[in-house]
């Protein structure tokens, strides 16, 4: 999966914004909720900590909520969008021509931006968190190991229905129970010399919390503060979590007949004398903690108040419903989503496998590539090929060109490797036909041995007439890199009387032509030749900026006129053309963002070529805006995005 900064930043915004409305939701119903048991209250904050945790989950495959990121930038009366597009070549050659030269992303453009590092932060975040967590864990089970059985309780636990190993740690350790599977309740040394009402005050109390399962729901709580560490209603959540987790334990002790002023006396005593080990309470959960000790006095010695206990399967089923509930919050969206997908894809299929129709599978892969579902897209085109095959064999001309189709979706995706493994049989099969020459192009540049490339260039050349230029340009690049500059000089020539007059390759071939002499000293001809370059560009640009009238005013930003802004953003793909040419600049286009959130008229302002500004509007054509408003209502609004190639 590629890595897309601000899909990533997005994402990670929904979740926070999510987790945050659960959180306060948590704390709404708390409070709602004081007249209850502690034991209530406890069940509230754990199915809260439960939600919180299956967010991020269960929006993996769901569109975020519709909140635009934050931080895009205005610039005079137009909004101005930014995206990214990287190449993962390691070697930087800057253009020559003036259009690129000017728009070469700079070293401080290469540096993450702020979006980037407030990610890295969280995740740095959360993982040192996560890490003192483990490390709790791990000297917990490495106590556990060699403790010593506190033989003395035996007695005491059987009589009061104990069902957990009691074990001694050193001395002035506060009382404590750890382990999920198989808990353990660890005892201080001194222990042996304590009265019995102290022990089994202990031992009722460390039992309540097994009963109720804490030692599950402290690691379930303790998960979701590391995954929000940020977020002080996290950190407040926690603290409410411990805080009716242990008033919870207590009614346990007070309701198996506890004297409230001796237990009180005893809990005292204990947070006085004994401490914790603030590592550990990362992983075990302490008999007591000072900072709410006083708290936790009075609600013992509160005899009006409701002790009420929770089982434990009620625990489980709060901790479900909640995950349940939390399910359309993380699917806000699905449904206006799912709107724009075709009818169901499963009959589609079978409808064409009962007409043999393999054609009514390509069109509807067609308007799901279009959408960016490629999973559905890519089922739909293995469904049609294994038609052809079925019908025609699958060594057929039908068979080979189901299999284009399908490179042609790798190649979209991105994804070379399979790209070019199905081009190229793809070619075995088809031989030399008009229909594979694309197919060729792109397995020339993939192709490792000049002379394989070259030999694929001439192949299309000669099949597609069309790409006469574009393959002599590929081949001089060729040349030009195994430093034959006579050659690819001649080639750079040819490609330039093989364009068409004002076209994309006459500009692209400029471009490189110029770069091309200025290596070889030729600065007065590389000049020349970029002012050349710079003259069709702008005529190329001027003539595609021509656009039809609309019907509806255009606004532009300012006084009661907001801007629009980002919903869903889609980084373009580097060309491979640019990327075998270490190409690399800032593309800008003009668009006007619809009340409906989508980009219309989008046109260069200032281009790059090879390939890179077609990637750019295809991209930003996908992109889904909240629309900008005059007086509230939604309208059309111009704006700017600026496109940056950067070479990695």
């Amino acid at each position: 999966m590629s890595w897309d900064e601000s899909a990533w930043f997005m994402a990670m915004t929904s979740v926070a914004l999510k987790s945050t409305g659960v959180l306060g939701a948590a704390w709404i119903a708390a409070l709602m909720l004081r007249g209850r048991s502690a034991a209530v209250r406890h069940l509230v904050w754990t199915a809260a900590a439960s939600a919180v945790l299956a967010l991020p989950f269960l929006s993996v495959s769901m569109p975020d909520l519709p909140v635009a990121a934050p931080g895009l930038a205005l610039g005079g009366p137009l909004a101005v969008f930014e995206a990214n597009a990287t190449s993962g070549t390691s070697h930087t050659v800057p253009s020559t021509s003036p259009t690129a030269s000017a728009g070469t992303a700079s070293p401080d453009s290469r540096r993450p931006g702020w979006r980037l590092w407030l990610m890295l932060l969280w995740a740095a975040g959360t993982a040192a968190a996560f890490a003192q967590m483990l490390a709790g864990c791990a000297w917990m089970r490495r106590v556990r190991r060699y403790a010593a059985p506190a033989s003395y309780a035996a007695d005491l636990a059987i009589a009061h229905d104990v069902d957990a190993d009691i074990l001694e740690t050193a001395e002035g350790t506060m009382p404590m129970t750890f382990g999920i599977l198989r808990p353990a309740i660890f005892l201080p040394a001194e222990a042996a010399a304590w009265d019995t009402e102290r022990l089994r005050i202990v031992l009722l109390h460390e039992m309540a919390h097994i009963r109720r399962g804490d030692t599950v729901t402290q690691i379930l709580a303790r998960a979701a503060l590391i995954l929000h560490w940020w977020n002080p209603l996290a950190w407040r959540a926690w603290r409410e979590f411990v805080k009716e987790r242990e008033r919870a334990a207590d009614d346990m002790v007070l309701t198996a007949g506890a004297r409230p002023s001796d237990y009180a006396g005893q809990l005292l005593d204990l947070a006085r004398t004994m401490q914790s080990a603030p590592a550990l309470g990362w992983a075990a959960v302490p008999m007591a903690r000072r900072s709410q000790l006083e708290g936790r006095l009075v609600s013992i010695l509160d005899s009006g108040l409701s002790r009420a206990s929770v089982s434990r399967a009620s625990t489980i089923a709060a901790t479900l419903l909640a995950v349940t509930l939390s399910a359309p919050l993380a699917a806000v969206r699905a449904e206006e989503s799912a709107a724009a997908v075709p009818a169901d894809v499963d009959a589609t299929i079978r409808a064409a496998v009962a007409q043999k129709n393999h054609e009514m599978l390509d069109k509807a892969a067609v308007a799901f590539e279009a959408l960016r579902e490629y999973e559905t897209a890519q089922r739909l085109l293995e469904s049609s090929i294994a038609i052809r095959e079925e019908v025609s064999g699958n060594q057929s001309v039908e068979y080979g060109l189901g299999l284009l189709k399908i490179g042609d979706l790798e190649k979209a995706r991105r994804r070379g490797a399979e790209a070019e493994a199905i081009y190229t049989k793809a070619v075995l099969i088809l031989g030399d036909r008009p229909e594979t020459a694309p197919a060729l192009m792109y397995l020339g540049w993939r192709k490792k041995d000049p002379a394989e490339a070259i030999d694929f260039f001439k192949r299309a050349q000669r099949l597609d007439p069309a790409l006469t230029s574009s393959a002599d340009r590929c081949m001089a690049l060729v040349r030009e890199r195994e430093s034959n500059a006579p050659e690819a000089e001649t080639l750079y020539k040819s490609s330039l009387g093989a364009a068409k007059p004002d076209s994309a390759d006459v500009i692209d071939t400029l471009q490189l032509y110029s770069r091309f002499l200025l290596s070889q000293g030729r600065d007065a001809e590389a000049k020349n030749m970029a002012e050349q370059a710079a003259t069709a560009l702008k005529s190329y640009y001027a003539q595609s900026a021509v656009r039809a009238k609309e019907a509806s005013a255009v606004y532009k930003v300012g006084g009661d006129v907001k801007p629009p802004s980002v919903l869903g953003k889609v980084e373009p793909a580097y060309s491979q053309e640019a990327r075998f040419a270490r190409y690399s600049g800032t593309v800008v286009l003009y668009l006007e963002v619809t009340p409906e959130g989508l980009a219309r008229n989008i046109h260069i302002v200032k281009g790059l070529g090879m390939g890179l500004d077609e990637s750019a509007i295809d991209a930003i054509g996908k992109w889904r805006f909240r629309p900008g408003t005059k007086d509230g209502a939604p309208v059309t609004v111009a704006a700017h995005v600026e496109i940056n190639f950067k070479l990695l």
